[in-house]
């Protein structure tokens, strides 16, 4: 009896760790949603003293000068170059001309079975292998065919499963697992 139990156990167990998730949906870099973490290099023409850098808090806004606090979080970069350019119309510019960029995008993470997990700064055009590689590569232990990805949309963390060139973006997670033999 103990027997079988054990082997049902080991048999939940393994359905357990293949789970079916969705592959990772593909996204359009012109969508790219602006968070916390991330770096906004604004110009206001003809206006040096407000042409800097500016970081979007943790509260998902951005601390303007006479302005105030701008929200960002969930916008797109030119949907926001809207928002201040619409407040700054308010009674302070007549007609200002805003440029607004990123100019450094939120890190991602790299979690198990890699030899340095961590956080590391975010590149264009990075996928999991060269996650994984900027994290020192995977461990003996690990599945190197099946990885997970959390991204944090709208609010709302979702797990999707991932292949070696899936396409990251800034506040990704990659999870390597350990491998059963």
């Amino acid at each position: 009896m103990r027997g079988l139990l054990a082997i049902f156990g080991c048999v939940l167990a393994l359905a357990a760790c293949s789970s079916t998730l969705q592959p990772l949906p593909t996204t359009d870099s012109s969508s790219y949603l602006l968070d916390s973490g991330d770096q906004l290099h604004i110009i206001v023409y003809n206006e040096d003293s407000l042409s800097t850098d500016y970081l979007v808090g943790d509260n998902g806004t951005v601390s303007f000068p006479m302005v105030g606090e701008l929200k960002a979080r969930g916008l797109t970069v030119d949907q926001f170059r809207q928002e201040l350019y619409d407040a700054l119309r308010k009674g302070i510019f007549v007609n200002p001309g805003i440029s607004v960029e990123v100019s450094q995008y939120r890190p991602f993470y790299v979690v198990g079975e890699v030899s340095k997990p961590g956080q590391y700064p975010y590149a264009a055009g990075l996928n999991v292998l060269t996650a994984v590689a900027v994290a020192g590569g995977f461990t003996v232990r690990a599945d190197t065919d099946q990885m997970t990805v959390v991204r944090t949309s709208r609010g709302k963390a979702a797990e999707w499963s991932a292949g070696r060139l899936t396409e990251l973006q800034p506040g990704d997670v990659v999870v390597v697992r350990e491998r059963f033999f």
